[in-house]
């Protein structure tokens, strides 16, 4: 059994895609081509596949799964990828207070990300960075997870940092477990200070509006910016990870609109709903098929980008060392995470069990794995892909 991809089947209606890309493709980036020509093999036998054999000697029966793409953009994917990162996290991450932090930008300066990428991967260490300094001067160490997202609900480039800390750490001999406070007063300027530093000291490296072209021009324009205030949100305290791990994972490995949200597809007009955070009511969006195709992959990262990222004692350099005296400390067994497989996704979805013989419900066995074409290979065929026709042997 295989979840069908809405994404895939939209991208291939009315030709969509195709007619996007024809459009566009000197100015598509190279990585949303190579994503879209994933989600367009998903489940297909080009991109390999594994055989199934009942392990009863009288049964003939046999069962072939064909691979998947694992882009995060693909929905079908993209839920697997979810439900195994909640479980990782709510089977390590200790059992304490979390604060969710969220980290955001002027719109002004989030245009100019957009034109300079290559500043994204800065954005988390800084927000996580703002975070530690507050802990050290208490002398304590926390643990720290971020999520990088660059989208609105309207699917507009909107560049902001979800941060989730615990609300307590490691004090500095790590043998006592200490409580820790955060304030919006005081982290605001911090994360100000730290971007626009971060702008100040990038301008050799970026792309640039004429207006803002020297840099004169460009430090009179972050000087402005620096003056003004800025959004950051504090959510209410939990007593536990679970419910920030569950809100990131439905966003972070899936693409950033769920196409339950989809109202309407013409081959020319798109409508989706979604909430406004700021008069908390569901509106409707009503866009181009062009214009979607453009807020959607702009939101594709660049390729081997970690959206997710830790910090303090959940970095990955220390956390070996660290969590078990998380744990000892906060009287919790020690914790190992359980990985997720796709017949136990499948089961827990469906209550199907995959594995089961459906002639004599005998268990079936791996007896072969076929494998597929590589992106170098899938590009050749980036045609017959997109407008469903068969892909030469």
């Amino acid at each position: 059994m295989r979840i069908p991809s809405k994404l895939k089947h939209l991208l291939h209606t009315k030709q969509l895609w195709w007619r996007y890309y024809i459009k566009h493709k000197d100015q598509i980036r190279p990585v949303v081509v190579d994503n879209i020509i994933k989600i367009l093999s998903c489940g297909l036998r080009t991109l390999g596949y594994a055989t199934f054999a009942c392990r009863n000697p009288h049964c003939s029966h046999t069962k072939t799964v064909c691979f998947s793409c694992k882009s995060r953009f693909c929905n079908t994917c993209g839920y697997k990828a979810t439900q195994q990162w909640i479980t990782q996290q709510n089977s390590v991450l200790p059992q304490t207070e979390w604060q969710h932090i969220t980290f955001t930008l002027p719109r002004e300066l989030c245009l100019i990300l957009q034109d300079n990428r290559h500043l994204l991967g800065d954005l988390s260490r800084l927000a996580a960075q703002v975070i530690l300094k507050v802990a050290k001067k208490k002398g304590v160490t926390p643990g720290i997870f971020t999520a990088l997202h660059t989208f609105g609900r309207d699917l507009k480039w909107n560049v902001h940092v979800h941060l989730s800390t615990t609300r307590g750490g490691l004090c500095a001999d790590q043998t006592t477990w200490q409580s820790l406070y955060f304030a919006k007063h005081s982290l605001m300027p911090m994360w100000r200070y730290e971007i626009i530093n971060l702008l100040r000291n990038a301008y050799e490296t970026l792309t640039l509006p004429p207006t803002l072209s020297t840099y004169t021009l460009w430090n009179r324009w972050l000087d402005q910016h620096y003056q003004k205030p800025w959004i950051v949100h504090l959510a209410k305290a939990s007593k536990n990870h679970q419910k920030n791990v569950n809100y990131l994972g439905r966003y972070i490995k899936r693409p950033p609109l769920a196409l339950s949200r989809l109202a309407h597809y013409d081959g020319h007009c798109v409508i989706f709903n979604y909430l406004d955070h700021n008069t908390k009511t569901h509106r409707r969006f009503e866009c181009t098929a062009e214009d979607f195709m453009t807020r959607l992959t702009q939101h594709m990262p660049e390729k081997g980008f970690r959206l997710i990222r830790y910090y303090g004692f959940l970095a990955n350099r220390v956390r070996g060392k660290l969590l078990p005296k998380v744990y000892r400390l906060l009287d919790q067994p020690e914790k190992n995470a359980q990985p997720l497989h796709w017949p136990e996704l499948l089961k827990a979805s469906f209550g199907v069990d995959p594995l089961v013989c459906i002639l004599c419900q005998s268990r079936l066995v791996l007896v072969k794995r076929t494998v597929g074409k590589t992106i170098n290979a899938l590009r050749r065929y980036h045609y017959h892909l997109a407008l469903m026709k068969p892909i030469p042997a």
